[in-house]
């Protein structure tokens, strides 16, 4: 029994990282459930020779991400609209949930949409090498194993992709500026400001807004302070019953649209400069289940 405990406490820290690798908590958690599957149909006399249970849950995980990763991109291709990745809750995503906040702070730059969307533009062998080496911090002739490559090649995907992080991140503000400029957001919207809200904007700042065809959403990036809020202000003058309210999430401050108890929609923020240059709207229920 004790056994079975130890191997079903690593489903947290698996599905933490294979959501950095897939990009949906649904996807994780059926990647997860494929590596149990796996696990327990093993001989026992495989299963108790396995020297390290933790390191062999981690390989096989990462492959089955690795597989579904070649095949995302194909079935992305008929999405409709724009495909975000799923935002999560500040620290629901955090491998130990008693680590130190500072800790909790950084794992969650690691699932913040800024850095999921230039993970999804990797090729898969970079962002896996990218999550276990960078993010989970296993080393390259481990990783040379899950991906097919030599040490030194992975090493070479993991520097390429670490540069492609640099290129996009950019300046960002830092936490207490970001959260001011949300709130004054937050506020704005709220009261149908649409003066003020335009002031908060960056002159270039662009709204992607995922629906995933599940329901209405903008199919394509809006740009530009007006007629991001105006499209945001539209949004909720259509919706009367939708309620704005702030919420942490892994890329600082944020805000949900919520119509009673149900989370209709969570937008993400980045803030540069003390204005909003990109904001992230996720309206496909099936991208919501963290909130719920």
């Amino acid at each position: 029994m004790e056994a079975i405990d130890d191997v079903m406490a690593e489903r947290r820290r698996l599905i933490a990282l294979a959501y950095r690798m897939l990009g949906t908590l649904e996807e994780a958690e059926d990647a997860v459930q494929e590596t149990y599957l796996r696990w327990y149909r093993l001989p026992e006399e495989n299963r108790t020779a396995v020297g390290s249970p933790q390191g062999w849950l981690t390989r096989v995980a990462s492959r089955i991400c690795l597989d579904i990763l070649k095949s995302a991109r194909a079935r992305r291709e008929h999405y409709v609209g724009e495909w975000l990745p799923e935002p999560v809750p500040a620290g629901l995503l955090s491998d130990d949930p008693t680590s130190d906040p500072a800790d909790r702070v950084t794992l969650d730059d690691t699932v913040s949409t800024a850095l999921m969307v230039v993970l999804e533009a990797m090729t898969p062998a970079e962002r896996v090498a990218f999550v276990l080496h960078d993010v989970f911090r296993l080393p390259f002739p481990e990783i040379a194993g899950v991906v097919g490559r030599s040490p030194a090649a992975v090493r070479q995907l993991a520097t390429s992709a670490r540069r492609r992080v640099a290129d996009h991140r950019g300046v960002v503000a830092a936490p207490a500026e970001h959260d001011a400029v949300v709130r004054a957001f937050v506020a704005a919207a709220s009261g149908d400001d649409l003066g003020t809200l335009t002031g908060l904007l960056d002159p270039s700042v662009t709204l992607r807004s995922d629906g995933g065809g599940v329901v209405s959403a903008a199919r394509n990036p809006v740009v530009g302070p007006t007629r991001v809020g105006r499209f945001l202000l539209g949004v909720l003058t259509l919706r009367p019953t939708w309620l704005v309210a702030e919420r942490a999430t892994a890329d600082g401050l944020g805000f949900t649209m919520t119509e009673g108890e149900e989370v209709r929609a969570v937008v993400n923020l980045r803030v540069a400069g003390g204005r909003v240059t990109d904001l992230w709207m996720v309206v496909n229920p099936e991208k919501l289940t963290g909130w719920r």
